[in-house]
């Protein structure tokens, strides 16, 4: 008897794929370049013999709730806590989009947004960024007229251009009557946030998503959230697994948050070494682009892309190559990472494409 066969459509989907190999110095996944605080680490193991491993965790997620909406601005009924920011995208796709439903990408952006709404059977409509991967005023409403989407996805700053979508391009989007998505993996790196531009009043379609994999150093943890009206809320609710969300990851995230101070005195320096990197690239053979994350794109002028990616990696410094990809042919990618691992990617690029 032959293995049955799945639903239709999903022998088409790729999955998602970032290829590792052996490196002293790993730039190429946008984590955080060190571990989280050992006062967290400890905080964290004591709390671990408070946890009762054998009843379920907090299915409402009160507390952690709670604490991020301190931290937003925000109701406690306006939060969404997931696994990660890709498993509150899925839920967002779950119950918003489907079967019937579509919704609006502008490319080249994070891959796994397409792949997500594909999972969920949401019909995928893609636009074009700008020659210098910006979005307009224009495009978003030109797109957005022409299809109609029920959703509109946004990514600021975006991954892997690192530009922050602008306030206009953003106000276009929630003109319409789609649900808004954006999201913000890396917001605290950025000049703003879209609630920071947004009146509350105008927030009835906006959702922002947000991650601790990156400044709060927690990748391996799998936490996410999305602020959001109580009434979307709800629904997400609706399409979450009961208790997804452990006991374990829910004490974490609220220890993490006891860390204020520490994350932002992280990011003030991930921002200084992005600059530092920024300005060693500028007189190298290379285009770069203008980065709000804690990486930056960049392009060899000179040699071919895979050659210089190569050469990274026989220096031991392994950066992401995008060079295949629709729109990013001959771009690679460097995470920021300490000022150690920095110095050798720069050393390294420098022998790899001369001054």
């Amino acid at each position: 008897m032959s293995t049955p066969a799945p639903r239709p459509g999903l022998s088409s989907l790729a999955g998602y794929y970032s290829p590792q190999v052996t490196a002293s110095v790993r730039l190429n996944s946008n984590e955080s370049p060190v571990a989280p605080p050992d006062s967290f680490v400890e905080k964290l193991k004591n709390a671990l013999d408070q946890i009762s491993l054998h009843r379920y965790p907090d299915r409402q997620v009160n507390a952690l709730r709670e604490a991020l909406a301190d931290r937003e601005g925000v109701l406690p009924s306006e939060i969404f806590c997931a696994n990660g920011s890709d498993e509150v995208l899925q839920s967002l796709f779950l119950a918003y989009g489907g079967p019937g439903r579509s919704v609006l990408i502008f490319e080249p952006t994070y891959a796994l947004h397409s792949e997500i709404a594909r999972i969920t059977g949401t019909q995928v409509i893609t636009a074009e960024r700008s020659d210098d991967f910006t979005l307009s005023e224009e495009i978003v409403s030109a797109a957005i007229t022409s299809h109609q989407p029920d959703i509109v996805m946004l990514c600021s700053p975006n991954n892997p251009t690192g530009l922050t979508e602008p306030v206009e391009a953003l106000h276009a989007a929630l003109d319409s009557p789609s649900l808004v998505l954006v999201d913000e993996a890396y917001g605290q790196f950025a000049s703003y946030r879209a609630h920071d531009v947004v009146d509350p009043t105008d927030r009835e379609r906006l959702v922002t998503i947000h991650t601790f994999s990156k400044t709060w150093a927690l990748a391996g943890l799998r936490l996410g959230y999305a602020v959001a009206p109580s009434a979307v809320v709800e629904n997400l609710e609706l399409v979450a697994m009961p208790y997804h969300l452990s006991s374990i990851t829910q004490r974490a995230g609220l220890l993490a948050l006891e860390g204020q101070d520490e994350m932002e005195a992280r990011v003030l320096t991930l921002k200084e070494e992005r600059q530092r990197i920024e300005d060693a690239m500028a007189p190298l053979a290379v285009k770069v682009w203008p980065s709000e994350a804690n990486f930056i794109l960049f392009r060899p002028t000179t040699l071919v892309s895979n050659d210089v990616w190569q050469g990274l990696l026989d220096r031991s410094v392994l950066v992401r190559n995008f060079s295949d990809w629709p729109r990013l042919d001959g771009c690679l990618r460097v995470t920021v990472g300490t000022p150690k691992e920095n110095q050798a990617f720069i050393t390294a690029l420098r022998e790899v494409v001369g001054q």
